[in-house]
């Protein structure tokens, strides 16, 4: 990592922005000039390609080529191609990544599948501080099929595998304070224990290097619309390790999950691979999106990302200490840059007044209750000099009695 100065100012924080190799990416971004926007943990900013892209999809693909797309551009094949690409990027094989649905929609047909392949275990292990529709998602299989949630904190999650557990189901990172999961240590130890393992990567692709056959994982999804940036609603994604494609099985069986999709038999027949977890007809116009966002990921490289990352929250939390600890602030993200993803949460009892006054002030964070502002600090077009200019923002609303107004402070919905 970059050796940082004893004392972080503004000038030191211009001077990473020289060094950094990712700099150029920024510009290939949608960016006002203005906003500091720290909520790429939330949705990532629109890659200019992207419109490009998009009006391309909707001229000449859906304009005039019409219905013929599905053959001559591609679109049926776009959830296994774009697939394959995320693959590369989250450290997975060739075939073992499908562009679908929602993370949501994603994680119960994985967790039905497990269950359903392996009924001589019936518990998921999850902890209580999962994301929670990932909670949400496995309670309401858990009563589909009459199995156990079994949701623990997170230093109990070893003890809580046993020869009862048919899955362990965890988020790499933190939604709340950005702590990352040792994945290949809890993977192996609920290998150890009998147990499949199911990664949410929705807070961590894209954010932090991903090894996912490496460490020897079985299954994840993740959605595209955080630091991928695929845009708002953006289709999420489905991996499975090669060695369980035969065993897992599909619970949604559509028609494009047949063998042959176009002989519209009455009996279905699984298509081989991860072919045969495709549903219905793929949101082609929102893949498209999706892909921009993507291929900017592999061209930076999920190294240099990771790094980079790495640093950004280096300094944004150094910057922390010195300057918003005295006002009432706490780091609650982990210190070590291997335990934590590319986000920066700060405790402070007047939290949400604190981030909407900021908002008002150019810096876009967001809030999580009951005390958490988050700054989700993505790589690829977020600079150094928006950590400084964002630190002193956020003293200033504090130091000068801003986040006092009763517009900062009235009780309504959490955007």
């Amino acid at each position: 990592m970059t050796q940082l100065p004893d004392n972080i100012d503004r000038n030191s924080c211009a001077a990473l922005d020289a060094q950094d190799a990712l700099a150029a990416f920024r510009e290939r971004f949608l960016d006002d000039g203005e906003t500091i926007y720290l909520d790429g943990n939330s949705m990532g900013r629109l890659p200019k390609a992207a419109l490009r892209r998009l009006q391309e999809m909707a001229e000449h693909e859906w304009g005039t080529i019409l219905v013929r797309g599905w053959t001559e551009s591609g679109w049926m094949e776009s959830p296994l191609r774009v697939g394959d690409r995320i693959g590369a990027l989250i450290g997975a094989s060739p075939g073992e990544v499908l562009v679908a649905d929602t993370t949501s929609v994603g994680l119960f047909r994985l967790i039905t599948a497990v269950l359903r392949a392996r009924q001589q275990r019936r518990v998921i292990v999850t902890e209580r501080s999962n994301f929670p529709t990932d909670l949400y998602i496995a309670g309401g299989v858990a009563d589909l099929l009459g199995c156990e949630v079994r949701a623990v904190e997170r230093a109990a999650l070893r003890d809580a595998l046993g020869d009862d557990t048919a899955l362990l189901m965890l988020t790499e990172v933190d939604f709340r304070t950005g702590e990352r999961h040792d994945m290949g240590a809890l993977t192996a130890a609920a290998h150890a224990a009998g147990a499949l393992v199911l990664w949410d990567l929705s807070h961590s692709a894209g954010a932090v290097e991903i090894k996912l056959n490496h460490h020897g994982a079985d299954l994840a999804v993740g959605c595209g619309y955080k630091y991928l940036n695929g845009g708002p609603g953006a289709p999420a994604y489905l991996y499975i390790a090669t060695a369980l494609h035969d065993e897992l099985r599909n619970p949604i069986q559509g028609w494009l999950g047949h063998d042959n999709p176009f002989l519209f038999d009455a009996e279905y027949r699984r298509a081989p691979g991860m072919r045969g977890w495709m549903s219905g007809s793929p949101p082609v116009l929102a893949i498209g999106a999706l892909a921009v966002g993507v291929e900017l990921q592999l061209e930076a490289g999920a190294h240099a990302v990771g790094g980079k990352a790495g640093l950004l929250t280096e300094v944004f939390m150094r910057l922390a200490h010195a300057r918003l600890d005295p006002l009432g602030f706490e780091v609650a993200t982990p210190g070590s840059s291997e335990h934590r993803g590319a986000q920066v949460s700060l405790r402070h009892p007047d939290g949400l007044a604190i981030v909407r006054a900021a908002g008002d002030r150019g810096v876009v964070g967001d809030f999580r209750p009951p005390d958490l502002c988050r700054f989700g600090l993505a790589p690829l077009y977020t600079r150094f000099v928006d950590l400084w200019d964002a630190v002193e923002r956020i003293a200033d609303v504090v130091e000068s009695g801003t986040i006092r107004l009763p517009k900062y402070r009235q009780d309504v919905a959490i955007p």
